[in-house]
């Protein structure tokens, strides 16, 4: 086989066939889709605040995951730096609403946008010249960087005490300005979360994504035939970046803080577990065990333990 064919079993070439013959999501993916969505829509309403704020955060990290799964899960790049997005937009958002009089949500997430995205050009840059395993320790490299820079840049961050702010309203200039209520946060972040995930589901589904697919399934082969790799990986890193640090910003104004422990190689270490094995699964447990020690053992093994031995 020539050089220059491309591999007959390779990604780009799998959805091509599929698109040419017209196949598409059926109407069950769609009806599962407003299903879920109309589910995550009146959880608000049926939750104790608790569980309705965990849920509103578990759609915040899930958007994080999305944005890591566009080079992991479509590219096949695995990056330890999406923690200095998620960070940086989480900052940008903060350094908005403090020095911003009235604080205005728009911006802030804006500048969260625009401080991930410059990062993300950075990292990109540097990162995208090398492959494999090269390329996740330049990621990771990068993002301890950035946290060291959060963590001791004291005066413009906070250093370890991170940056505090009051949360915005919605406001549309000109016609109304409402205070969030405990509802109307949860239904904001759902309605970013799930417009970001139709939007990176047609970027994944269009000739890029084809081509990013292409990449991870046969690297070489998908720059004989004539694709400069190197920008598309460029693209899909800016990408990423650009939805993890809309994922910050998202967290900050949820939680009122900006924190350099979200700068944290862990996060994306965290968010690389996502990606690749539905790291949530084992929360489950973890959860079950949490709420039996608090009902039946507040006091922990230990004191339960010192207890039992003194009687």
């Amino acid at each position: 086989m020539s050089t220059l064919t491309p591999p007959s079993a390779g990604a780009a070439e799998r959805v091509l066939e599929t698109r040419a013959r017209g196949d598409g999501p059926s109407a069950a993916y769609w009806t599962g889709f407003v299903i879920v969505v109309g589910a995550l829509a009146l959880s608000p309403l049926v939750l104790p605040e608790f569980w309705q704020r965990f849920a509103t955060e578990i759609l915040i990290w899930g958007l994080l995951a999305m944005s890591s799964d566009i080079l992991i899960g479509y590219t096949g790049m695995v990056s330890f730096g999406h923690s200095a997005f998620f960070g940086l937009g989480m900052y940008g958002a903060a350094a908005a609403l403090l020095m911003l009089r009235p604080p205005n949500l728009w911006l802030a997430l804006a500048a969260g946008l625009v401080a991930a995205a410059v990062v993300a050009v950075f990292v990109a840059y540097f990162s995208t010249r090398l492959r494999d395993i090269y390329f996740s320790i330049t990621t990771l490299v990068f993002s301890q960087i950035f946290y060291v820079i959060i963590f001791t840049w004291t005066e413009v961050t906070g250093g370890e005490n991170g940056l505090t702010f009051r949360q915005p309203p919605l406001a549309v200039p000109g016609l109304f300005s409402i205070p969030f209520t405990r509802n109307g946060l949860h239904w904001f972040v759902l309605a970013m979360v799930t417009v970001s995930y139709l939007l990176l589901r047609r970027i994944t589904q269009s000739p890029f994504g084809m081509v990013l697919q292409s990449i991870r399934e046969n690297e070489p082969r998908t720059r004989a035939i004539g694709y400069h790799v190197e920008r598309y990986k460029m693209v899909a890193v800016m990408l990423s970046g650009l939805f993890a640090g809309l994922a910050g910003a998202l967290y900050a104004v949820q939680n009122k803080f900006a924190a350099p422990d979200f700068v944290l190689f862990l996060i994306s270490g965290e968010t690389v577990i996502f990606s690749r094995v539905f790291y949530e699964y084992y929360l489950i447990p973890v959860g079950l065990i949490f709420t039996l020690m608090v009902i039946f053992l507040p006091q922990g093994l230990l004191g339960f333990l010192r207890r039992r031995l003194n009687q």
